[in-house]
């Protein structure tokens, strides 16, 4: 029974004047005793209401806290690894759900206007600078400190801007395995890799902040390397080089280490931004690299520097390093490269690199960058020969679709030794469009 009506009933016997009884009985009620009656059930009313609206609020509370719980019982449990995976640019299904599978890739065309001191041509290149390519990254957690991952990667390039020359305006295709390997990286131990892609030396040469290393940077010869040099006498005719003729990559080398092979390769972890790597190379070459990175007061800088013996039969060993320094508020930088192949009959070839650069904000598409570059070259075709050239970039990023715009005019001048031979400029012109996806 409501505790409520044992308030009321005695009130009733009281105004029957009787003791209480549960039988009805006609009773002659007292005003103030029924006004004061009234007054009860009314505050017994307002509390009851006051309840109710409690009750609602609680009931409103408890349904909001059950939708949390429901929704965080859909969301999936973190990781019980605390080594986190690659970032990927795109993710697809993998074979297995074992193996986290990310797709990516890039479209890297230009178009390219020669001279060589007597005609002018005009050829479609895919920039070998950073050539059309896609790859597959595979990556899988051991444990709590360790990565398997798994890279396949494979250029597709027609028409190579280092290969298309005068003689070959349209050089081919090319489908090379860029990577083909398997690798266990560890915060505390380190990574290594097995299979095919970049040694320990590979870009040492070429370590750069400009932001126009999509068509300019220390490897000149990538664009243009393989138009052939010459006579400036007038004859037109192709200047010598042993059994063939002079290109430009017999000229100019930046001498970038051994390149992506086959190998074993290590990587130390990173302390105070600077790390080891080396690595055991197919045909028993090897190599050795030190590589440093980091920010602050204003600037951000990399380098790198390697030793490496690439068996030559004429040949020692191959010295290269690199540097780049960026002022993150002006913009401004400066890229270095040099490098020096050792040979046992002939003079050391050499090269040196140069750059100033400028990371402008002109646009809110994304950033502008420019650059000028110069590059000497000795003895690298033959003992006397001098290369000099000088170049001129532009880039333009459209961040929102993830495409790069760019324009270079480079010119290869070539003294050969005693300059007896005189040999006629090449001037190179491009443009062209980088799409990463």
């Amino acid at each position: 029974m409501n505790r409520n009506l044992f308030t009321v009933l005695p009130i009733l016997a009281l105004v029957a004047g009787a003791p209480f009884s549960g039988a009805a009985q006609p009773v002659a009620v007292d005003p103030l005793v029924l006004q004061q009656m009234q007054e009860t059930i009314r505050q017994q009313q307002q509390q009851l209401q006051q309840q109710a609206e409690q009750i609602k609020a609680q009931s409103e509370t408890l349904q909001k806290l059950q939708q949390q719980l429901n929704a965080l019982q859909q969301v999936p449990a973190p990781p019980a690894t605390v080594v986190q995976s690659p970032p990927a640019t795109a993710t697809v299904s993998s074979g297995n759900d074992k193996i986290r599978l990310a797709l990516s890739g890039q479209i890297n065309r230009a178009v390219v206007v020669a001279n060589d001191g007597y005609n002018s041509t005009l050829y479609h290149v895919d920039n070998t600078v950073s050539n059309s390519r896609f790859r597959l990254v595979g990556t899988a957690g051991v444990n709590n400190d360790l990565i398997l991952g798994t890279r396949l990667e494979v250029a597709v390039s027609p028409d190579r801007s280092s290969a298309v020359s005068q003689k070959d305006k349209t050089s081919g295709d090319l489908f090379d395995q860029r990577w083909v390997e398997i690798s266990f990286t560890s915060k505390t131990f380190g990574k290594l890799s097995i299979g095919k892609g970049d040694t320990a030396s590979n870009t040492t040469a070429e370590v750069d902040l400009s932001r126009t290393d999509v068509v300019q940077y220390a490897s000149i010869a990538d664009m243009g390397g393989g138009f052939l040099f010459r006579s400036k006498n007038g004859t037109q005719s192709f200047i010598p080089n042993g059994t063939s003729s002079l290109k430009v990559s017999d000229a100019f080398s930046s001498f970038d280490g051994l390149s992506r092979q086959s190998r074993l390769r290590y990587d130390s972890p990173h302390l105070y931004g600077f790390s080891l790597a080396g690595s055991l190379v197919s045909n028993q070459r090897s190599d050795l690299a030190l590589f440093w990175g980091g920010q602050g007061y204003g600037f951000k800088g990399a380098g790198a520097f390697a030793v490496s013996n690439p068996k030559l039969a004429s040949g020692g060993l191959l010295y290269d390093g690199s540097f780049s320094l960026l002022h993150s508020t002006s913009g401004l930088n400066l890229t270095l490269s040099g490098a020096m192949q050792e040979y046992n009959l002939r003079k050391n070839a050499t090269n040196l690199y140069a750059k100033l650069g400028w990371l402008a904000s002109l646009t809110s598409l994304g950033y502008t960058a420019f650059g000028v570059d110069y590059t000497r070259s000795e003895h690298q075709a033959q003992n006397g020969d001098k290369g000099y050239s000088v170049g001129a970039a532009v880039v333009q990023t459209f961040e929102k679709i993830a495409t790069e715009l760019y324009l270079q005019y480079r010119i290869f001048s070539l003294d050969r030794a005693g300059g007896t031979t005189p040999v006629a400029d090449i001037n190179i012109g491009t443009f062209g469009a980088r799409v990463k996806f």
